[in-house]
């Protein structure tokens, strides 16, 4: 399945939106009807682009509103953009979400003893590419950040393009570290203080950036979804339903 975005509205406006659609011209919700898995053996995984490398404004699918199309969130009647917190510039990673996924407020990770924050599972992709606002790409999942964001639990998934030259080389944390030295470590410090300019205090990381062994089996939850689907990700675990 292809995808394509339409966008309404003015970036970096209050009205801006970008809605998602198949290749008939269908709109389509990011968050519910997007498949979670891109192949038939589910090694593959769909990651719904919302904020390209090195850009500022803080996107977001909006899971509230009618086919969850992507904007720009919003604090206190204003646009949100993280700050460059030196040396980085921006996001440095093409940042989005797993589609069908959402981390339960009513559940207590083991890894953090906090509550889910209520939103789709937070993707970061790692290649060579910078890749647009609500683009659908296929990625390769290869390890978990844990944190603690203002008392909820916040998982990152790092993952790569599966059309990366790297992606053949890249299969867990490990062969990050080896083939990208210092980018995790990066990734780990900018989670920490990229809020520091708004007054608030650094992001907590409730565990190192562990491999992305993982098991997929059947999970319950009450988040109603247009599919009847949904995803909690655990420590020992991705769950799907």
């Amino acid at each position: 399945m292809s995808y394509k975005i339409e966008e309404r509205g003015t970036p970096n406006t209050l009205d801006y939106r970008i809605y998602i659609k198949t290749s008939d011209d269908k709109v389509v919700s990011p968050f519910h009807d997007i498949p979670l898995f891109a192949n038939e053996e589910k090694t593959v995984f769909n990651m719904v682009v919302e904020v390209p490398r090195w850009t500022n404004a803080k996107m977001e699918i909006d899971t509230k509103d009618k086919m969850n199309p992507i904007k720009q969130d919003i604090k206190k009647g204003k646009l949100r953009f993280v700050n460059n917190c030196f040396p980085h510039h921006g996001y440095i990673w093409n940042y989005g979400a797993l589609p069908q996924t959402w981390e339960d407020p009513s559940h207590t990770d083991k890894a953090t003893e906090c509550m889910g924050d209520n939103d789709p599972i937070d993707v970061c992709e790692i290649g060579y590419k910078v890749h647009k606002r609500g683009q659908v790409i296929q990625v390769k999942i290869l390890g978990t950040l844990a944190l603690i964001d203002e008392g909820e639990t916040d998982w990152k998934v790092i993952c790569i393009d599966v059309t990366d030259p790297l992606a053949k080389d890249l299969n867990d944390i490990t062969d990050v570290e080896k083939h990208m030295p210092g980018f995790l470590n990066a990734t780990v410090e900018w989670f920490r203080v990229y809020k520091i300019p708004t007054g608030k205090r650094r992001t907590s990381s409730a565990s190192k950036v562990n491999s992305r062994t993982r098991r997929l089996q059947p999970a319950s939850s009450n988040k109603p979804t247009s599919s009847g689907r949904t995803c909690r990700i655990t420590t020992s675990r991705i769950t799907v339903a």
